[in-house]
């Protein structure tokens, strides 16, 4: 058999490196899952139940990898349904390909059966770079750009692929007028920001008594960096929640979260900071940040354009994280007067007693705070953990206590959308199958996708050097965070109808799966549970029955937020009592776990 286009696609991802690709089949895609069935001892591909839960591990495969991620998808319904993962993907700057089946050219304008305007569909998503192959000869540049601008760009790129084209024989592109010879060849890498412009940094870093520095998913990476630069200004370090990982939770300076989902340290820090140093990070809520005029600021990040977007910035820098900070650092005058590094470590001291008071405090049946606050002296020193979005999300954020450098983790930072936890630790697990892995979500995101990926998590898992899988689910009956959502922003009660979720039993569909499922409904059962899924012979299934009304409130309430809260409850919100004694137990446990 002669080789055909689909072919001669594999062939050039083989050449960039991609040995692994997240889909699912149909017959406007054939032509590629031939080739790839005749080069599967090379490059494997994945089947998902759904083509979203495909764009997810190829939104994460970055993340954990550093590489490029590729999903395959049919045209019409199959192509459509990637758009969620590539949407997370754009929003956390990730570089992934998306490569999608078309019916046939002779067809296409004809309103024919899964005709859809693909290359209109995929524009915004995959806005760099989204290209319909017409002809064979241009099949190898039109790989080599995607997989490139991808790459170098940090961005989601699209290839569409007639299904007649795909199985066309292959061509090398003619030598003449018209034709275009690419290649893979090298890009070089990051560069450090310009002497000058760091002596310029170094200056307005210098002048300030009271440093701040917000690191975010660009500083993951340059954690040392990052530290010795926070010791030498006497300077403490909150976290976005993409950054997280940059460092460890359980040092003293470290604030931890910024934002809606962030620490009273961190809150406390950027008020009265001086000075302001933002690395990688792109943190959207101004609101908890610096007033404008408050502070000096200097930003590092490697893509210009988002330099000044959040902040009033005096001195920004252009360059990768760690190698801008090491340039930096002996620029750098030690703090004398450490008064300032005083005031963070102990508001650090006091924010982590009142976590583990806040954690300890009763509910009916179960405190979610509890579930991530046992979590955490547990975590294997190489654990990956992936997130999903709502009140799961706060927890995470300020519950779970990082430490060393070894562990990984992520979410969807900047879309927040519901759905990536499984699919995300799926990726984690065949990335890294020797390292055990924990998925946190809620019981919508689970309803949501988080059950059709526990079907794969249920082929897969025998493949694994090491079978932990934890998947973590807090059972509350409730879209918990809109719930909230409702009560705080807008000032209504919880509607029932859009906010109940279906009872379902989710450790027992995970033993139906093969898999392990324990089901907790005691606090006193809470840490038993997490040893006996950390330490499975295969993935486990944790069902936390947990209490809707532990409120995830935000570092610091304004009296709009309050007004609205009160509203809320004034009109006839079906848990009022219960989220009247919930958060004066909160709010009781904070002020006496501070007062320590």
């Amino acid at each position: 058999m002669s080789k055909t286009v689909s072919d001669q696609i594999i062939e050039r991802l083989l050449e960039w490196g991609v040995r692994r690709a997240y889909g699912y089949p149909g017959d406007g895609i054939n032509g590629v899952m031939g080739a790839l069935r005749r080069a599967q001892d090379k490059l494997e591909f994945v089947q998902v139940p759904h083509e979203e839960l495909a764009s997810f591990m190829a939104a994460a495969h970055p993340k954990f990898t550093g590489e490029v991620g590729v999903c395959i998808a049919t045209s019409g319904p199959g192509a459509i349904h990637l758009l969620n993962g590539l949407y997370d993907a754009k929003a956390d700057h990730q570089p992934v390909l998306a490569i999608v089946g078309q019916q046939a050219r002779s067809a296409l304008g004809g309103d024919y059966q899964q005709e859809v305007d693909l290359v209109s569909l995929f524009k915004d998503v995959a806005h760099e770079y989204v290209h319909m192959a017409s002809v064979p000869e241009q099949i190898l540049h039109l790989v080599d750009r995607a997989m490139r601008i991808a790459r170098d760009r940090r961005t989601v790129t699209c290839l569409i692929l007639p299904n007649d084209l795909q199985e066309l024989k292959a061509v090398e592109p003619p030598r003449e007028h018209a034709m275009l010879h690419t290649g893979i060849g090298f890009t070089s890498a990051p560069q450090a920001a310009r002497d000058l412009d760091l002596a310029a940094a170094a200056a307005v870093l210098n002048a300030g008594r009271k440093v701040a520095i917000l690191a975010g998913a660009g500083a993951l990476g340059a954690g040392a960096e990052l530290l010795a630069v926070a010791d030498r200004l006497g300077a403490g370090i909150a976290k976005a929640l993409l950054g997280k990982m940059a460092v460890p939770d359980d040092l003293p300076n470290v604030t931890g979260a910024i934002g809606l989902l962030g620490t009273a340290p961190s809150w406390k820090m950027m008020e009265g900071c001086d000075t302001l140093l933002m690395v990688g990070s792109s943190f959207p809520y101004s609101e908890f940040l610096p007033k404008p005029g408050q502070a000096r600021s200097v930003q590092v990040d490697i893509e210009p354009g988002r330099l000044g977007l959040r902040y009033p910035m005096e001195i920004n820098l252009v360059g990768d994280a760690r190698l801008t900070l090491q340039g930096l650092l002996p620029l750098l005058e030690p703090k004398a007067d450490r008064a300032w590094r005083d005031e963070i470590e102990g508001n650090v001291r006091d924010w982590w007693r009142v976590c583990e008071s806040r954690a300890m405090t009763d509910a009916v049946p179960i405190n979610p705070q509890r579930v991530f606050w046992e979590l955490s002296p547990r975590l294997p020193e190489d654990v990956i953990i992936t997130g999903d979005s709502g009140t799961v999300a706060s927890w995470y954020a300020r519950d779970v206590k990082v430490r060393g450098d070894r562990m990984m983790g992520s979410l969807s930072g900047g879309l927040a959308t519901m759905g990536p936890a499984v699919p995300y630790a799926l990726t984690a697990k065949m990335a890294h199958p020797s390292r055990p892995v924990v998925a946190l979500l809620g019981d919508g995101a689970m309803q949501m996708l988080g059950i059709n990926g526990l079907v794969t998590v249920a082929r897969e898992w025998r493949r694994w050097a090491d079978p932990r899988l934890v998947v973590m689910v807090l059972n509350n009956g409730d879209l918990n965070m809109v719930t909230w959502e409702q009560r705080s922003t807008e000032g209504d009660p919880k509607f029932e109808g859009s906010q109940d979720l279906p009872g379902f039993p989710y450790a027992q569909y995970a033993r139906m799966l093969g898999l392990g499922g324990i089901r907790v409904e005691q606090p006193a059962d809470i840490a038993a549970a997490w040893d006996e899924a950390l330490s499975a012979d295969r993935p486990t299934l944790l069902e936390m029955v947990t209490d809707p009304t532990v409120p995830p409130a935000p570092p610091h309430i304004t009296a709009k937020q309050m007004r609205h809260y009160l509203s809320a409850l004034m009109h006839g919100d079906p848990q009022a009592l219960q989220i009247v004694k919930s958060s004066a137990r909160e709010w009781w446990d904070g002020l006496a776990a501070a007062r320590r």
